[in-house]
């Protein structure tokens, strides 16, 4: 059943935007079995340009890789054509960013749930050979409490050629790695800086670098000056140990993952070898 005034793309019906970027719209959409999923396109003109529609290839072709609870899935894409499109499932929660600031810092249980399930899926990302190179509370959705990773428009695989210029950061300005900042390579080890800043700001409610301008935030990253008061354990020291300045000397996201575990009905910390 057609509705007047809902627009198509391919074989899907456009309900409404819920997210935009600088180069893209994402829509709440319905499929033709009528399952409501996430449909992604570029804004305007934009579907013309080169380097936007293989973006949009690549995006589609890493998370294709990634199966993970914790992890968005992607369904389908059209990649020819005049408005080429990437589906994906619709995540019926919020945005990190937006939950912590209408309800507040995650505590105890709660927090060490949700810093386990998102280390988890981050491990499954790393384990399909992708990075994801963009974590943030803005990218990562909680819906009944549990994440889901989404956004994987700067993802690479993690054997890729990686084209570094001066002066241009590839991430988010206090959740990247010092080691990017000056001018090196993404890596797992980059992810799990992302982690660790991520989780800080929903056990806190601040960017754990704090906010202002990009050299005060890129200065407090360099000096390893996380902001981590009123983070408790077990998951502050996880947190010291994921932003260390060096990369190598940094976890792996399973090894977080197993230290933070879920249990029924309540949630253990296993103990750091």
């Amino acid at each position: 059943m057609n509705v007047i005034g809902v627009r198509h793309l391919g074989s899907y019906d456009l309900l409404e935007p819920v997210g935009e970027g600088a180069t893209s719209v994402v829509h709440r959409a319905m499929d033709p079995y009528r399952r409501v999923v996430a449909v992604k396109e570029p804004r305007g003109d934009l579907a013309a340009d080169p380097a936007i529609r293989r973006r949009l290839a690549r995006e589609a072709q890493t998370m294709a890789r990634v199966r993970s609870p914790y992890v968005a899935e992607v369904f389908d894409a059209c990649l020819e054509g005049e408005r080429p499109f990437i589906v994906t499932e619709f995540v019926a929660g919020v945005p990190l960013r937006d939950l912590v600031a209408r309800f507040g810092p995650m505590r105890g249980e709660m927090l060490t749930g949700f810093a386990g399930r998102l280390a988890q899926g981050v491990a499954a990302i790393h384990g399909a050979g992708v990075l994801h190179r963009d974590l943030k509370p803005g990218n990562v959705m909680v819906a009944a409490g549990a994440p889901k990773i989404i956004d994987f428009g700067i993802a690479q695989e993690s054997g890729a050629a990686q084209h570094t210029q001066a002066g241009v950061l590839t991430g988010t300005p206090g959740y990247v790695g010092p080691e990017l900042i000056d001018g090196g390579r993404s890596s797992e080890a980059s992810d799990v800086f992302s982690w660790a800043a991520t989780v800080a700001f929903a056990a806190t409610g601040r960017p754990p670098f704090g906010a202002g301008s990009l050299h005060g935030v890129c200065f407090r990253v360099l000096r390893g000056a996380a902001d981590l008061d009123g983070v408790s354990e077990p998951v502050v020291s996880l947190l010291r140990l994921a932003l260390r300045r060096d990369p190598a000397a940094r976890p792996s996201a399973a090894w977080l993952a197993t230290r933070l575990t879920v249990g029924e009905p309540g949630l253990a910390f296993a103990a750091m070898s």
